[in-house]
């Protein structure tokens, strides 16, 4: 439980599970966080093996982050909830 304990680990979860996402694509997809939680939360999920962080050498940098293996198993688990969230309204 501890790994998705964060507030905002499931909606980022949830978001990368339809792929890969550059830094401000996934800060619009993600309704309601500011640009610094996301950064914190991010590297949380990093450092817990959820998410992949892709950087490229361009100017402006690019950074890309995705699901890994770890994180993808996430899914059914997660679409479960949102059931739940549905069946419960």
């Amino acid at each position: 439980m501890d790994l998705i304990s964060g507030k905002w680990t499931m909606s980022i979860i949830n978001t990368l599970i339809g792929g890969t996402m550059r830094f401000k694509q996934l800060e619009r997809a993600v309704t309601g966080i500011n640009t610094r939680m996301l950064v914190k939360e991010l590297k949380l999920l990093e450092s817990k093996e959820l998410v992949h962080r892709q950087a490229y050498a361009t100017v402006p940098p690019t950074v890309e982050y995705s699901l890994t293996e770890k994180g993808r198993a996430l899914q059914p688990v997660i679409v479960a909830v949102q059931q739940w969230a549905v069946n419960q309204m």
